[in-house]
C-alpha cells in the first residue's frame, strides 16, 4: 500500500463511520488536524498510531488494509450471521450473491 492509499482508505472508513476528520482526532485524543494532515498525505500515523485509528474505526489492520473490501464493519457481520446457516443455506446464499454480482 502507497501513502496516498493509506490516506484515501483512512477517509473512505472515516467517512463510512459518519465522523468528521477533526471529531475523529480529537477523540483520539490528537490535535484537531491530526487525521486531516493524514489524509492530505502532510504525515503518516506511527505503528501504534495505525492500531488506534483501527481500534477507533471499528476494523483490524488486515481489514484496513484490504482495499477490495469496501465496508469490512457490515462484511464481518454479514460472515458472523453466515454462520449460523446450515449447508443448504449457504448453497441459497451463494447464488443469490453469485446474481447479485452478475447485475
Amino acid at each position: 500500500m502507497e501513502e496516498k492509499d493509506f490516506a484515501l482508505r483512512l477517509a473512505q472508513l472515516r467517512e463510512k463511520k459518519g465522523v468528521s476528520a477533526r471529531d475523529m482526532s480529537l477523540s483520539m485524543g490528537q490535535n484537531p488536524g491530526y487525521i486531516n494532515n493524514i489524509e492530505s498525505g502532510k504525515s503518516l500515523p506511527s505503528l501504534p498510531g495505525i492500531f488506534y485509528i483501527c481500534d477507533y474505526l471499528g476494523v483490524s489492520p488486515s481489514e484496513f488494509f484490504d482495499l477490495e473490501s469496501k465496508n469490512p464493519t457490515k462484511l464481518d457481520a454479514i460472515i458472523e450471521d453466515l454462520k449460523c446457516l446450515d449447508d443448504k443455506q449457504l448453497d441459497t446464499i451463494s447464488i443469490l450473491v453469485k446474481d447479485l454480482i452478475r447485475k
